[in-house]
């Protein structure tokens, strides 16, 4: 059982208090997804991690918080509610969408001369590949957020979420919960798409990019490009499964992370 602990911002959630925790790390949530995502996550975790998530307007009991306009802009709230957490190292772990905005709370961090020990960006994109124009009108790489897919009709953003898979397409089913989820669906694709990365100096954090051997949009090739964005160390980790991998390889990737996580406390010991 997990039992969700005081946290000092309504954008964080954290689950079983670990006073004698090294380090922290913050998970980051897929379009339409919410901090419930992660909430098992610390049962797999050493008792060396303390598990925080972030919770994104719109769902849960910040139902009625107005949605926010760009990715940049969401990642500042998030690091201002993780300035009382900074007591102790942080790491991030994003997946899809949450990938973007755990990169861009990992820049305001370098900013603020307190940067993660680790990023880990999970079932996404590089922010930029060959041939792009940083901060220009199109990105070359694929984009889960398909043009126009945030207008489309219920029935066809439905199918859309459905060919990515992840836990909410269940829910979706009932047209009751649809009128609950599809208003925060629609504003999470329209904050992705009109994403556009903030230019800059590499990443002073590791980075371990994790994808989905048959994720059709973070293929393991636009992925690798991860290592562009960082000055530090990168790999690149390819799990069986499509776009939602997490689910099924949840051990591996939370093993994964416990091993990532005590090489950077050996690292700087």
């Amino acid at each position: 059982m997990s039992t969700l602990i005081h946290t000092p911002s309504e954008w964080l959630r954290g689950y079983q208090e670990r006073l004698d925790a090294r380090v922290r790390m913050v998970c980051f949530p897929h379009a339409g997804g919410s901090a419930a995502f992660y909430r098992s996550w610390h049962q797999g975790l050493p008792p060396q991690v303390e598990l925080y998530a972030v919770q994104y307007p719109g769902r849960g009991e910040r139902r009625l918080a107005p949605p926010v306009a760009d990715v940049r802009t969401l990642a500042g709230h998030v690091v201002d509610a993780l300035v009382p957490l900074l007591d102790r190292p942080l790491a991030l772990f994003g997946h899809s969408m949450g990938a973007f905005v755990a990169y861009e709370t990992a820049r305001l961090l370098d900013e603020r001369g307190t940067p993660p020990v680790h990023l880990f960006v999970s079932g996404q994109t590089a922010p930029w590949i060959p041939g792009d124009e940083p901060n220009g009108p199109e990105r070359t790489r694929g984009d889960l957020a398909d043009a126009g897919i945030a207008d489309a009709d219920d029935e066809e953003l439905v199918r859309h979420l459905e060919r990515l898979g992840g836990t909410e397409t269940e829910l979706l089913a009932d047209p009751g919960m649809r009128e609950i989820f599809l208003p925060y669906i629609r504003d999470d694709f329209r904050l992705l798409h009109g994403y556009r990365p903030t230019a800059g100096p590499p990443l002073t954090a590791p980075i371990t990019a994790l994808t989905g051997a048959d994720d059709p949009v973070a293929t393991p090739v636009l992925a690798a490009h991860w290592r562009d964005v960082t000055a530090a160390r990168f790999a690149l980790e390819v799990f069986p499964g499509g776009h939602f991998f997490l689910l099924p390889e949840q051990d591996a990737v939370l093993d994964l992370v416990a091993t990532r996580l005590a090489a950077d406390r050996g690292a700087t010991a």
